[in-house]
């Protein structure tokens, strides 16, 4: 599926809105879809942290408990669902069903389950564990006690993954080429980023208004922020499905618009696509072990820091309302952070090779996290005490500040620079390919890295028994991940620009003893 590019811009244009007006059909809903997308994805991920990490006896403690035990399941059930659905239907249908099924839970969870949570959570049983098992286990009683929040924490991880990555991207990845990606999927990430300001800055006005909500029988706002949140979710979906229906009925099925665009729309052929095979393919190709390294190893990074900084924050805001608005107004300055990052982007990734741009989000987080771990290591020493005395605060607050700062300018730079270069890694593969390939590195191997750096935390905790202690250890271990990051990038680089150069199609194949691992045809 190629759209054609036969004209040339003018040198203002080519740097800031490469795109023809005969293209816009197709580029403004592609934006629109994704930034609502991105939208529901910001906001969901804000208000499940503040769900889980401010529950009764839980904490931070959690989330690595979540992550190895729920999420990899049922990442690996989705990732199954996924497949079994791309063997029967075509790609317009799967996002019908994949999105009613996420938009109906959380109309159940917010309006049903939730109302419901002082009966479903079984506060006697998690006692009783709590006085057998070790202060290790912490996050894992904290779990099973509030399994319901667990819940919507998995399905709001599973937005991102499923919808945002597996569902969208696969379908750009469809429908454009090289050239013509490179061109759109910068644009594309800005309005993503510029939704996550939106996001971030209406969450954080959400938990503000809802204390106007309460009463003297309710003191607690967070319920009614809860709803606000899961309702402007749910219409945000509904217009995700809109433009989706518009997208497919006036573009693609549009005979005259068919004439400027070469799209094929076609079901896919009936296939035995097992979750088993997905991952063989990953094993018969070097090309997608490398995209699946960028994933895993950025997900292992980015979550080592990430609980860390969650640690911290429980301290500096205990309620779900003030947690949750802290957190959404962090996703703001993700988004500005993003965006800025994004301007210089949409010239870097047309200038330079695709191992220049892949390689700045590794070198932006070893900075970042560098940083903030050895400010944390040393924030109850003279010299943390110093820094904080300076600016007139404390060690905790500035620990959270600089957390703060590190998580805007890493997923900053993951929004943008690091997407934008996994998913051109992912265009020379065939349709096939793509199709496999995208589904086990982007359902599964994502999952795998963050709960590669959850299983790193479970560890940690059973010897020291809290997160504060684990950080020389995570220092460490993140340094070394980083380490196999770049020479994954390096390799990567060499092998997409050979394929580019030379106009092949990489064609991945089970390895047997009758087939060859990948084939390239021109």
């Amino acid at each position: 599926m190629t759209i054609h590019n036969n004209q040339e811009f003018g040198r203002l244009r080519s740097w800031f809105c490469p795109v023809h007006k005969h293209e816009l059909k197709l580029f403004l809903p592609l934006v629109l879809i994704f930034s609502f997308i991105c939208f529901n994805y910001n906001i969901l991920r804000a208000a499940k942290d503040a769900l889980v990490v401010t529950a009764p006896s839980s904490g931070a403690e959690i989330i690595p408990f979540m992550k190895v035990w729920v999420i990899l399941p049922m990442a690996l059930c989705t990732t199954l669902l996924f497949t079994r659905l791309a063997n029967k239907y075509t790609t317009e249908k799967i996002f019908y069903i994949m999105m009613t099924l996420f938009l109906g839970f959380f109309a159940l969870f917010s309006f049903v389950i939730y109302p419901l949570r002082d009966m479903l959570h079984p506060h006697h049983f998690a006692d009783y564990l709590e006085s057998i098992l070790p202060l290790g286990m912490k996050g894992l009683v904290a779990l099973i006690r509030n399994w319901t929040y667990t819940a919507f924490y998995v399905a709001a991880e599973l937005w991102g993954t499923t919808i945002m990555t597996v569902l969208f991207w696969g379908f750009a990845n469809e429908i454009l080429d090289v050239k013509t990606a490179k061109r759109f999927y910068v644009l594309i990430l800005i309005g993503g980023n510029l939704s996550a300001i939106c996001a971030g800055s209406a969450g954080a006005f959400i938990s503000s208004i809802a204390c106007h909500f309460t009463s003297e029988s309710i003191s607690d706002p967070w319920p009614y922020s809860l709803m606000l949140i899961s309702s402007i979710v749910i219409l945000s979906g509904l217009i995700v499905l809109g433009l989706f229906r518009w997208l497919y009925k006036n573009v693609f099925h549009n005979p005259q618009f068919k004439d400027k665009l070469s799209l094929d729309i076609s079901p896919k052929k009936s296939e035995n696509m097992s979750m088993r095979k997905n991952f063989k393919y990953l094993a018969s190709s070097k090309y997608l072990l490398s995209i699946a390294t960028l994933v895993l190893t950025y997900n292992i990074c980015i979550n080592l820091t990430e609980i860390a900084w969650k640690d911290q924050l429980l301290h500096l805001c205990p309620l779900p309302n003030d947690f949750n608005a802290y957190m959404n107004k962090v996703t703001m300055w993700v988004g500005i952070v993003a965006t800025l990052i994004a301007l210089i982007t949409s010239m870097t990734i047309r200038k330079f090779s695709w191992t220049w741009n892949a390689m700045v989000p590794p070198v932006l987080l070893l900075i970042t996290g560098a940083g903030f771990f050895a400010f944390l290591l040393m924030k109850d020493t003279s010299l943390g005490i110093a820094i904080a005395a300076f600016f007139g605060t404390t060690p905790h607050l500035i620990g959270v500040l600089f957390g703060s700062m590190q998580q805007s300018i890493s997923r900053g730079s993951k929004y943008t620079i690091f997407d934008a270069t996994k998913e051109l890694a992912f265009i020379p593969l065939s349709k096939e390919s793509k199709l496999k390939g995208k589904a086990a590195i982007d359902g599964v191997g994502s999952r795998l890295g963050k709960s590669g750096s959850a299983i790193v935390y479970q560890a940690l905790l059973m010897f020291v028994g809290t997160v504060s202690a684990t950080l020389p250890y995570v220092a460490c271990i993140m340094l070394l991940v980083i380490g196999a990051w770049m020479v994954a990038v390096s390799y990567l680089g060499k092998q997409f620009q050979l394929l580019v150069a030379h106009n092949e199609t990489v064609e991945v194949q089970e390895a047997d003893s009758e087939k060859q691992p990948v084939k390239a045809t021109t």
